[in-house]
Protein backbone atom coordinates (compact mmCIF):
# COMPACT_ATOMS: atom_id res chain seq x y z
CA UNK A 1 0.00 0.00 0.00
CA UNK A 2 1.77 3.54 -1.32
CA UNK A 3 -0.30 5.39 1.42
CA UNK A 4 2.49 5.47 4.44
CA UNK A 5 -0.66 5.69 7.14
CA UNK A 6 -1.68 1.78 6.39
CA UNK A 7 1.97 0.73 6.25
CA UNK A 8 1.77 -2.84 7.92
CA UNK A 9 -1.58 -1.99 8.67
CA UNK A 10 -3.53 -5.53 9.48
CA UNK A 11 -7.39 -4.16 9.14
CA UNK A 12 -10.46 -6.40 10.54
CA UNK A 13 -12.70 -5.41 7.66
CA UNK A 14 -16.62 -5.17 9.87
CA UNK A 15 -18.64 -3.84 7.38
CA UNK A 16 -18.00 -4.31 3.44
CA UNK A 17 -21.22 -3.29 0.82
CA UNK A 18 -21.85 -1.58 -2.11
CA UNK A 19 -21.80 1.71 -0.54
CA UNK A 20 -18.02 0.91 0.58
CA UNK A 21 -16.56 -0.80 3.66
CA UNK A 22 -15.42 0.23 7.43
CA UNK A 23 -12.44 -1.47 8.89
CA UNK A 24 -10.10 -1.17 12.46
CA UNK A 25 -6.66 -1.35 12.05
CA UNK A 26 -5.64 -3.91 14.53
CA UNK A 27 -2.13 -3.72 13.58
CA UNK A 28 -0.28 -0.54 15.06
CA UNK A 29 -0.83 0.91 19.14
CA UNK A 30 -1.52 4.10 20.21
CA UNK A 31 1.29 5.86 21.75
CA UNK A 32 0.73 6.73 25.44
CA UNK A 33 -3.05 5.73 25.23
CA UNK A 34 -4.20 2.62 27.30
CA UNK A 35 -6.91 0.83 27.88
CA UNK A 36 -6.99 2.05 31.94
CA UNK A 37 -6.81 5.78 30.61
CA UNK A 38 -9.53 5.41 28.46
CA UNK A 39 -11.39 4.18 31.18
CA UNK A 40 -10.32 6.94 33.31
CA UNK A 41 -11.69 9.61 30.92
CA UNK A 42 -15.06 7.94 31.20
CA UNK A 43 -14.47 7.96 35.05
CA UNK A 44 -15.12 4.35 34.82
CA UNK A 45 -13.19 2.36 37.65
CA UNK A 46 -11.10 -0.40 35.73
CA UNK A 47 -11.90 -3.21 38.43
CA UNK A 48 -10.29 -6.02 37.65
CA UNK A 49 -10.22 -5.48 34.01
CA UNK A 50 -6.60 -5.84 32.24
CA UNK A 51 -4.73 -2.15 31.11
CA UNK A 52 -3.28 -2.78 27.86
CA UNK A 53 -2.55 -1.05 24.36
CA UNK A 54 -5.23 0.67 22.49
CA UNK A 55 -4.70 0.07 18.88
CA UNK A 56 -5.13 2.57 16.28
CA UNK A 57 -8.02 2.03 14.26
CA UNK A 58 -7.59 4.37 11.28
CA UNK A 59 -6.77 7.64 10.24
CA UNK A 60 -10.58 8.23 10.80
CA UNK A 61 -12.16 9.90 13.59
CA UNK A 62 -9.45 8.68 15.61
CA UNK A 63 -11.41 10.21 18.89
CA UNK A 64 -13.74 7.58 18.41
CA UNK A 65 -13.42 4.48 20.29
CA UNK A 66 -14.37 0.75 18.81
CA UNK A 67 -14.07 -2.56 20.50
CA UNK A 68 -13.95 -5.63 18.34
CA UNK A 69 -14.76 -8.52 20.65
CA UNK A 70 -15.94 -12.25 20.32
CA UNK A 71 -19.90 -12.65 20.20
CA UNK A 72 -20.54 -13.93 23.46
CA UNK A 73 -22.07 -10.70 24.78
CA UNK A 74 -23.91 -8.24 22.32
CA UNK A 75 -25.82 -4.84 23.21
CA UNK A 76 -27.95 -2.81 20.70
CA UNK A 77 -25.56 -1.07 19.17
CA UNK A 78 -23.07 -4.15 18.34
CA UNK A 79 -22.74 -4.96 15.00
CA UNK A 80 -22.41 -8.65 14.45
CA UNK A 81 -19.56 -8.97 11.92
CA UNK A 82 -20.37 -12.87 10.60
CA UNK A 83 -19.79 -15.59 13.06
CA UNK A 84 -16.60 -13.75 13.66
CA UNK A 85 -16.93 -11.18 16.47
CA UNK A 86 -18.80 -8.24 16.90
CA UNK A 87 -17.89 -4.72 16.56
CA UNK A 88 -19.56 -2.28 20.05
CA UNK A 89 -19.00 1.28 20.46
CA UNK A 90 -20.46 2.20 23.47
CA UNK A 91 -19.76 3.05 26.88
CA UNK A 92 -22.07 0.45 28.20
CA UNK A 93 -19.44 -2.57 26.80
CA UNK A 94 -16.71 -0.32 28.16
CA UNK A 95 -18.62 -0.75 31.75
CA UNK A 96 -19.11 -4.00 31.46
CA UNK A 97 -15.56 -5.28 30.40
CA UNK A 98 -14.70 -2.95 33.29
CA UNK A 99 -16.61 -5.06 35.26
CA UNK A 100 -15.57 -8.47 34.48
CA UNK A 101 -19.12 -8.80 32.53
CA UNK A 102 -18.18 -7.95 29.12
CA UNK A 103 -16.97 -10.47 26.27
CA UNK A 104 -14.26 -13.08 27.08
CA UNK A 105 -12.10 -11.71 23.84
CA UNK A 106 -11.83 -8.10 23.25
CA UNK A 107 -9.30 -5.40 21.94
CA UNK A 108 -10.00 -1.43 21.96
CA UNK A 109 -9.28 0.92 19.07
CA UNK A 110 -9.57 4.71 18.58
CA UNK A 111 -10.77 5.49 15.03
CA UNK A 112 -11.80 3.56 11.43
CA UNK A 113 -10.58 3.12 8.00
CA UNK A 114 -13.18 3.36 5.72
CA UNK A 115 -13.68 3.06 1.64
CA UNK A 116 -16.07 5.18 -0.60
CA UNK A 117 -18.60 2.53 -3.19
CA UNK A 118 -15.62 0.85 -5.45
CA UNK A 119 -12.77 1.87 -3.69
CA UNK A 120 -12.04 -1.05 -1.63
CA UNK A 121 -12.43 -3.67 -4.67
CA UNK A 122 -10.37 -0.94 -7.05
CA UNK A 123 -7.49 -1.35 -4.18
CA UNK A 124 -7.15 -4.85 -4.30
CA UNK A 125 -6.94 -5.15 -8.02
CA UNK A 126 -4.32 -3.15 -7.64
CA UNK A 127 -2.66 -5.56 -5.13
CA UNK A 128 -2.88 -2.86 -2.26
CA UNK A 129 -4.02 -5.29 0.21
CA UNK A 130 -3.83 -9.17 0.91
CA UNK A 131 -6.60 -11.42 2.53
CA UNK A 132 -6.65 -13.36 5.31
CA UNK A 133 -9.16 -15.17 7.71
CA UNK A 134 -8.80 -13.33 11.30
CA UNK A 135 -7.62 -16.13 13.65
CA UNK A 136 -8.62 -15.20 17.61
CA UNK A 137 -5.44 -16.44 17.88
CA UNK A 138 -3.94 -13.21 16.86
CA UNK A 139 -7.01 -10.90 16.25
CA UNK A 140 -7.38 -10.38 20.29
CA UNK A 141 -3.75 -10.15 20.80
CA UNK A 142 -3.25 -7.19 23.48
CA UNK A 143 0.33 -7.43 23.77
CA UNK A 144 1.44 -7.30 20.34
CA UNK A 145 1.49 -4.44 17.82
CA UNK A 146 2.98 -7.00 15.11
CA UNK A 147 -0.10 -8.68 14.06
CA UNK A 148 1.26 -7.61 10.67
CA UNK A 149 3.65 -10.50 11.23
CA UNK A 150 1.33 -12.62 12.42
CA UNK A 151 -1.21 -12.73 9.82
CA UNK A 152 1.11 -13.36 6.98
CA UNK A 153 2.38 -16.01 9.23
CA UNK A 154 -1.14 -17.31 9.15
CA UNK A 155 -0.94 -17.59 5.80
CA UNK A 156 2.20 -19.65 5.67
CA UNK A 157 4.04 -16.80 4.54
CA UNK A 158 7.43 -15.23 5.43
CA UNK A 159 6.89 -11.62 4.64
CA UNK A 160 10.96 -11.04 4.45
CA UNK A 161 10.58 -12.70 1.15
CA UNK A 162 8.45 -10.71 -0.49
CA UNK A 163 9.32 -8.20 -3.02
CA UNK A 164 8.75 -4.47 -3.14
CA UNK A 165 7.81 -5.11 -6.65
CA UNK A 166 5.23 -6.85 -8.83
CA UNK A 167 3.59 -6.95 -11.98
CA UNK A 168 0.30 -8.60 -13.05
CA UNK A 169 -0.25 -10.91 -15.72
Amino acid sequence: MADPRFARSVLAICSHDENGALGINIGETVDGISFHGILKQFDIDPGKAPDCSVFLGGPMETQRGFIIHSLDMNLSDTLQVGECWGLSSSIDMLKAIAQGRGPKEWIIALGYSGWGEGQLESELTQNGWSIAEGSPDWLYEKSSDDKWLMAWQALGIDPMKLSAGFGSA
